[in-house]
């Protein structure tokens, strides 16, 4: 079974097994206002980036590089040198959800729907500088 990771709205199981995670490197990135946990190879959910399907984005605001051979490095705020490139999968909405606003006795009603954008990254490597 493998581990669980979560984007925006969205979980999924990745394929890395539990031994696996102790030899690998990890970064905490900082992208649309949320952070991420990332290691190489993981698919994330994020919020949308101007960016079209197959580009590859580099994340250079990297609050932390934690891997199990070495100390962990902290950044304060974040670490100097230190970027995770990933791929462009793919842009997308989320599933609608329905906002349905009413008053009681008053006869109102509305309702509404959003749909919100993200996109499929793919974490290609972790690299500190």
């Amino acid at each position: 079974m493998g581990t669980r990771k979560t984007g925006s709205a969205r979980t999924y199981e990745s394929e890395t097994s539990y031994e696996e995670i102790s030899t690998l490197q990890h970064a905490i990135i900082v992208t649309g206002g949320k952070q991420y946990r990332v290691a190489e190879g993981d698919i994330l959910f994020i919020e949308k980036l101007p960016a079209e399907a197959g580009d590859t984005v580099t994340f250079d605001q990297v609050l932390a590089v934690v891997n199990d051979e070495a100390d962990p490095i902290i950044g304060t705020p974040t670490v100097a040198g230190a970027a995770v490139t990933a791929k462009v999968v793919k842009n997308g909405k989320a599933k609608k959800i329905r906002i349905f606003k009413y008053k009681a006795k008053k006869n109102y009603r509305r309702r509404q729907g959003h749909r919100q954008p993200y996109t499929q990254v793919q974490i290609d490597a972790i690299t500190v500088g």
